[in-house]
């Protein structure tokens, strides 16, 4: 449930509660493994609480997704694409080194491909689909150009988060932009 600001302080707690033990239990296997006993144990409220609010883990989970989706859409709103890809670049990275170990796991574990897929195309779709050089290309051609954006992009940040983070951020940032706006700049002439 997203919360709008005007709900009851037992339910923010409560829907707060839940979610902090979701990114915990995320943290500490894979979301297959998750059960909802074990959620709502971690969270300390019965199973009939969190049907009440999620009809699946499924419902929560793209609760997640889209949480994470909009905080990164609202930094990149007023960029166009492929002109500031740079910076839309730029924010990713600063944006994902500010979110904690579940948003890494979401975002670098296989597990969690399909949820990661949808929060990329979310984000696609909002950014390059306000572009007109990109609403000019083929589906195919779109497919093309996207497939080898978010996978460099992705490749940098997974491989970032590996090595442990000792790549300093910036020289990971200018290193990601050159390779994605060297194939991104040529695809277009």
């Amino acid at each position: 449930m997203i919360l709008q600001g005007n709900e009851d302080l037992r339910v923010v707690k409560t829907i707060e509660g839940v979610k902090r033990a979701f990114e915990e239990l995320i943290c500490e296997k894979d979301y297959e493994k998750i059960t909802v006993k074990e959620l709502c144990d971690r969270a300390r409220l019965n199973k009939k609480t969190f049907y009440h609010y999620y009809e699946t883990l499924d419902a929560l989970l793209a609760e997640l997704q889209m949480e994470l989706s909009a905080g990164y859409l609202e930094r990149i709103k007023d960029y166009e694409l492929p002109k500031d890809l740079d910076k839309v670049n730029r924010e990713f990275f600063l944006f994902s080194a500010e979110q904690g170990l579940a948003y890494e796991k979401i975002t670098c574990s296989v597990t969690y491909h399909s949820i990661r897929d949808e929060m990329v195309d979310d984000v696609n779709d909002a950014g390059w689909g306000k572009s007109r050089k990109y609403r000019n290309l083929s589906e195919f051609e779109k497919k093309l150009l996207m497939g080898f954006v978010n996978n460099a992009v992705l490749t940098a940040y997974r491989q970032w988060v590996e090595n442990g983070k000792e790549t300093p951020l910036e020289e990971v940032i200018e290193m990601t932009n050159r390779i994605v706006l060297g194939g991104v700049n040529g695809f277009f002439k």
